[in-house]
């Protein structure tokens, strides 16, 4: 099957294939079968992303790091509607089958049409498309009073301040108990990093802050639990990493998942 897309869009073809590719390795640090099959059906020349391998080892530890916190987090929480922001073609709703009361896949209409070619899901798995930053998305979503969790990966670095505002304030006046995990780059790495595979496409990297605490700060009506970096990630695809990890400038810039929360 033809994709055409370009922009931020086309990023979820590449965190398709690096999870497609690590998957078909022998020992394999994740396992998303459904990400090689989608692979295998796609026309789309994947030159660029096999030659990216640090975009590739970013997208595996992100999932090593976020598929554990979103697990321990429904673990916990048994009354549990989650909400995947910008979740192109994302298949964690799938390994935390049974976890979860509803999962809503969110993203804009022309990625969300091809996300239904491969994945047409039904309920308990729903999809909304729609932006991020339109406050009727929150109409869609069935909830009554049980725990919300939102996850916000591969996202943030592409937007701005407002953006990112905007998306927090959707949230705030939607759900009373709601915890958020979202995926933050370093001011330094918006700078000074550039991701080959996405370097024919319009995507761009436009935002970063430097941690939990400042992200607290933007966002006041959320507090501040706790931060984890993707170095954690990184430690299991290349071991150097536990001692690169102790390098504070490393961990400075790496990214992060930071997770906040609001109660009523």
């Amino acid at each position: 099957m033809k994709i055409n897309v370009k922009g931020v869009p086309e990023t979820m073809i590449q965190t398709l294939y690096a999870r497609a590719k690590e998957t078909s390795k022998e020992n394999p640090k994740i396992k998303d079968e459904m990400a090689v099959s989608i692979v295998k059906q796609l026309d789309y020349d994947f030159s660029q992303a096999n030659q990216d391998k640090t975009m590739r080892s970013g997208v595996i530890a992100r999932t090593i790091v976020l598929d554990k916190m979103v697990d321990e987090y429904l673990d916990k929480h048994k009354n549990t509607i989650v909400i995947n922001i910008a979740c192109g073609l994302d298949t964690r709703c799938y390994r935390m089958k049974g976890k979860y009361i509803r999962w809503y896949n969110l993203d804009l209409p022309e990625t969300m049409n091809i996300r239904k070619q491969f994945l047409p899901e039904t309920g308990p798995i729903y999809q909304i498309a729609k932006s991020a930053m339109d406050e009727t998305y929150t109409n869609t979503i069935h909830n009554e009073g049980e725990d919300v969790l939102v996850i916000i990966e591969g996202l943030t670095m592409y937007l701005t301040e407002i953006d990112i505002k905007k998306i927090f304030s959707i949230i705030e006046h939607a759900f009373s108990n709601v915890t958020i995990m979202v995926e933050v780059m370093s001011p330094f790495m918006v700078k000074h990093i550039k991701e080959k595979s996405i370097e024919g496409s319009r995507a761009q990297f436009t935002w970063g802050i430097k941690n939990g605490k400042e992200l607290e700060k933007l966002t006041p009506s959320f507090s501040f639990l706790k931060e984890v970096s993707l170095v954690e990630g990184m430690k299991q695809l290349m071991p150097i990493y536990h001692v690169l990890g102790k390098i504070p400038f490393v961990s400075h810039v790496s990214n992060k998942i930071i997770v906040l929360e609001k109660h009523i």
